[in-house]
């Protein structure tokens, strides 16, 4: 059951071909800290939280976020539940083939944790025999089972974030592997566990939506499109974060076309976005 945990609104003139829909749905994996969490004071805080806010902002509409357990972001989608996902949502040319992206907003590798005191991970091939947890459905998921064979590690999946956390700090897992902003969170505020290798991918997080919602994701690829060019997608860097992002990164790099180039549903079209 998916539980509505926050709504984000905002009153601003709407441009006539954008009346049809005032009011879009979305949702996030509430435990993927810091891209979103619970608040103490209730509801849900973090960088995509944040983003799904001022995307509405650019878009004069209101944007209403769930949160849900990862692995039913996507089916839920899908189904017609959301509008789209603004979830960080790693971009593969598998998970492209069957949904449209926007351009991608922040780059992301894959880093490991472990226990404290554990010794450095230096390569893949020293987890042979290993436990590693992941997020249910995640990049993560996959890529780690498509290498279990290879690498002869044991991969377990957890419904949450967090659980995959826990697993490494009880001892049921040798490491957990996630979106390196989300280790490095998890380390900072957690003594009991440790960063360790990072695996560059050269991949990005984007916004995902459904194969028949073209318009809308021109619609959505320009907000962003805007907000990196006025730096809101930089301060929520800084934010969220805790450090500025890379002058040629995707958080700062508007691209060419719609969606992400060299991936399946790439529209090349060229256009100039209006931002507010």
């Amino acid at each position: 059951m998916f539980a509505r945990i926050a709504t984000i609104g905002l009153t601003l003139l709407l441009a006539p071909a954008a009346m049809a829909q005032t009011t879009l749905k979305t949702a996030v994996d509430g435990t993927f800290a810091p891209h979103a969490m619970p608040k103490l004071s209730g509801g849900i805080e973090g960088f995509n939280v944040d983003l799904a806010e001022a995307v509405g902002k650019q878009l004069g509409k209101t944007v209403t976020v769930d949160a849900a357990q990862f692995s039913g972001l996507i089916p839920a989608l899908q189904a017609g539940t959301y509008d789209f996902i603004v979830a960080p949502v790693t971009v593969s040319k598998e998970r492209a083939e069957s949904l449209l992206f926007t351009e991608g907003y922040l780059n992301t590798d894959f880093q490991f944790l472990t226990k404290k005191g554990a010794p450095p991970i230096t390569a893949l091939e020293e987890l042979k025999g290993k436990v590693i947890s992941v997020n249910k459905g995640s990049a993560y998921d996959s890529w780690a089972r498509g290498l279990e064979e290879k690498i002869g590690w044991k991969v377990e999946s957890f419904g949450t974030q967090t659980d995959a956390v826990q697993a490494v700090i009880s001892g049921r897992a040798y490491a957990n592997v996630a979106g390196n902003t989300v280790v490095q969170w998890a380390a900072r505020s957690n003594p009991q566990i440790q960063l360790s290798y990072t695996y560059s991918t050269g991949l990005v997080w984007a916004v995902a939506l459904r194969k028949d919602s073209g318009p809308l994701r021109s619609e959505l690829d320009q907000a962003i499109e805007c907000l990196k060019t006025n730096g809101t997608i930089a301060a929520l860097h800084e934010k969220w974060f805790g450090t500025k992002p890379a002058a040629d990164s995707a958080a700062v790099t508007p691209f060419p076309g719609y969606g992400v180039p060299d991936m399946p549903g790439y529209d090349v079209a060229a256009h100039t976005p209006t931002c507010k």
